[in-house]
């Protein structure tokens, strides 16, 4: 590995060795601490995208982008329909203040990108339990770090060239194995049957994140940046992060209820 990479990859070790272990304890303790955290996660994500869009009203944009993560934050997933009332008022809010922005659409689909993201993360622990909500996120970290690790190494074929140069096909395929395997041993710890059965959903998750990533990746092409901000040593932002943690969350959300109602169904 290039000393370059190396120095990278030590930075991105230290700063993940401080915020894993205490994502995963807040995660752990579960309400009030999984609505906070999201929440803080949510705020720096509007902080982070009424900055590095282009625009003339920082403070109006993540006064926006904050007022509808929040709501759903602390919202119960009954109350989907209100959450999802909120946040397309405040879209249309911002549509219509963005008019003459020269970035508009993008100023605009932070309102649903970040708020469906973290509300996702949200629902999906009330629907299941702090043990499957960090089955999820370490199967979206596993993709990262396999994804970084075998793609670094191995090299070879680019997976999207015109979008972001670094990720190659070896990088999708070390990142589905890597999250496949972390998925098969969390289930394995905690003697969960099903283990193979989830271990082929991190799979397909790490196909999902790994999409999120390209779109963020395509985003910041757009606007010619290389990070989302500088606020964590060796990885950028915060929305470099935890990209593909918030567009797979959705996918996630919606395929737990597909698979209740099909065993509901069947029952």
């Amino acid at each position: 590995m290039e000393k370059s990479k190396m120095n990278s990859f030590k930075k991105r070790l230290l700063a993940a060795i401080v915020m894993a272990p205490l994502t995963l304890v807040l995660l752990y303790l579960g309400a009030p601490f999984v609505n906070l955290f999201c929440m803080l996660c949510g705020t720096l994500l509007a902080w982070e995208w009424a900055t590095f869009v282009p625009n003339r009203k920082n403070a109006l944009y993540a006064a926006a982008y904050t007022s509808s993560v929040v709501m759903v934050s602390f919202l119960p997933g009954f109350y989907f329909i209100l959450a999802m009332l909120v946040m397309l008022i405040i879209t249309a809010v911002v549509w219509l203040k963005a008019k003459a922005e020269e970035h508009r659409w993008l100023l605009v689909l932070g309102v649903p990108y970040i708020t469906l993201g973290i509300g996702s993360l949200n629902w999906f622990y009330e629907l299941t339990n702090n043990v499957l909500l960090i089955w999820f996120v370490l199967v979206v970290w596993g993709v990262d770090v396999g994804g970084y690790l075998v793609g670094s190494t191995v090299k070879g074929p680019k997976l999207a060239p015109s979008i972001s140069p670094n990720k190659t096909w070896s990088g999708l395929v070390g990142g589905m194995l890597l999250a496949a395997l972390v998925s098969y041993l969390y289930f394995r710890f905690w003697d969960i049957n099903m283990r193979g059965w989830f271990a082929l959903a991190a799979a397909v998750l790490a196909v999902v994140a790994q999409c999120g990533d390209l779109i963020e990746s395509k985003i910041k092409r757009h606007l010619g940046l290389k990070d989302s901000s500088n606020l964590i040593p060796g990885h950028g932002g915060i929305f470099d992060r935890i990209d593909g943690l918030i567009f797979a969350a959705p996918f996630a959300v919606v395929a737990f209820l597909v698979l209740v109602f099909s065993l509901v169904e069947v029952g």
